[in-house]
């Protein structure tokens, strides 16, 4: 390469591999004394220093290559390895993670990206362990007591991320993304936590006798994107049988079930026309995994009976892990990512159904429900 001569990204790539980078070198710093070099060709300077043991002086090339392209992702995973070789781990830990933020996801990247973002990955992941282990310490006992200050020492030191409300269809503003709520909300917990036996049975007579009408719970039509769904899409590994679905009720299952119905039409289950209430038997088989996902709507939230825990099984709201207990149910957030999964050698059925969420007033569940069949016309006007 002639020094008057201005490399392309390719020769920058064969620079970075070359068996001469002292020559390298010597051809790039020519060339600076006659116009200004470009970020790839500053690239070329940082990897030719770095091979002949001059890391400070690489880190001065692949800071001028930054400031030339700030989101130059080699350039940011370049100049983290260079900090690291430095025995400036931390810095470089912040690096990493400015490039992990652009960079694809797993499995998507370039194959000569792979292994530099694997090492950014775990260089972060280490860094974070460490922080959060130092802010552990200067909490102290406190952070024991209080599940939100646990999770945002976690989200401070990088070790979990900030868990919004996503909901797919319809958002409230200003309610709190709060995974599990509080018991103490729902008084009427204790009467169906009170009544999980008799469920419990009326769901196992459901299964021995009408598992035919139990149907996969993810049926996306042909046509629709299925994303993390395609696994599980229109597959009986996760089937529910419904007693109401979308506001309409199932009479002849609830016919199967009718203490469970009854139960259900005591209890504050959303009343939505069109989206309200669901109540259903959740039948996950075994070693079955529900990926991450968020609900429709927060102006909802979802409750859970365990009925049938043959063995491991667990559920996932945000940052918090719980694992089901027989006789205790729980209130959470679905628009809020979550997850589930059944290691047991046996099927785990849960109930679940939909309830308003509590801070809603009257009038604003009246709202709700008029602006959402409103929607729900608007559409199906043009056959949506």
């Amino acid at each position: 390469m002639a020094a008057s001569a201005s490399p392309t990204p390719r020769d920058a790539a064969v620079a970075r591999s070359t068996p001469d980078p002292a020559g390298t070198l010597a051809e790039l710093d020519a060339a600076a004394r006659n116009r200004p070099l470009s970020a790839e060709e500053q690239l070329g300077r940082g990897f030719a220093l770095r091979a002949l043991g001059r890391p400070a002086e690489a880190l001065s090339a692949l800071d001028a290559a930054l400031v030339l392209d700030p989101e130059h992702l080699l350039a940011l995973l370049a100049k983290a390895a260079t900090l690291e070789a430095l025995g400036r781990r931390r810095l470089a830990a912040r690096v990493y993670g400015d490039a992990l933020a652009m960079a694809p996801p797993p499995g998507r990247e370039r194959p000569d990206l792979t292994q530099p973002l694997t090492r950014a990955r775990r260089a972060v992941a280490a860094a974070s362990s460490a922080l959060e282990a130092e802010l552990r310490a200067a909490v102290g006992d406190a952070i024991e007591a209080e599940e939100a200050l646990d999770e945002a020492l976690r989200i401070f030191a990088g070790s979990a991320r900030a868990m919004p409300q996503a909901p797919l269809l319809f958002h409230w503003p200003r309610l709190a993304a709060i995974p599990f709520h509080d018991r103490d909300t729902f008084p009427w917990l204790a009467e169906l936590e009170a009544a999980t036996p008799t469920v419990a049975a009326e769901m196992e007579e459901a299964v021995a006798h009408d598992w035919d009408r139990f149907g996969p719970y993810i049926e996306f039509p042909p046509g629709v994107p299925t994303n993390q769904w395609a696994e599980l899409n229109h597959n009986r590994a996760w089937s529910t049988l419904y007693l109401w679905r979308d506001g309409r009720r199932f009479d002849e299952a609830c016919a199967r079930c009718p203490q469970t119905a009854g139960l259900l039409a005591r209890l504050p289950m959303l009343h939505q026309p069109g989206f309200g209430p669901t109540a259903m038997f959740s039948a996950l088989a075994p070693r079955t995994r529900i990926p991450p996902h968020t609900g429709s709507s927060n102006a909802r939230l979802i409750v859970h009976l365990p009925l049938r825990l043959p063995g491991p099984a667990g559920f996932r709201v945000g940052n918090v892990t719980r694992q089901w207990r027989m006789g205790e149910a729980w209130v959470f957030d679905d628009t809020i990512e979550h997850e589930a999964w059944n290691d047991a050698d046996e099927t785990r059925v849960i109930l679940i159904f939909d309830i308003w969420h509590p801070a809603l007033s009257a009038r604003e569940r009246e709202a709700v429900t008029a602006m959402m069949a409103a929607r729900a016309r608007w559409f199906a006007a043009e056959g949506g």
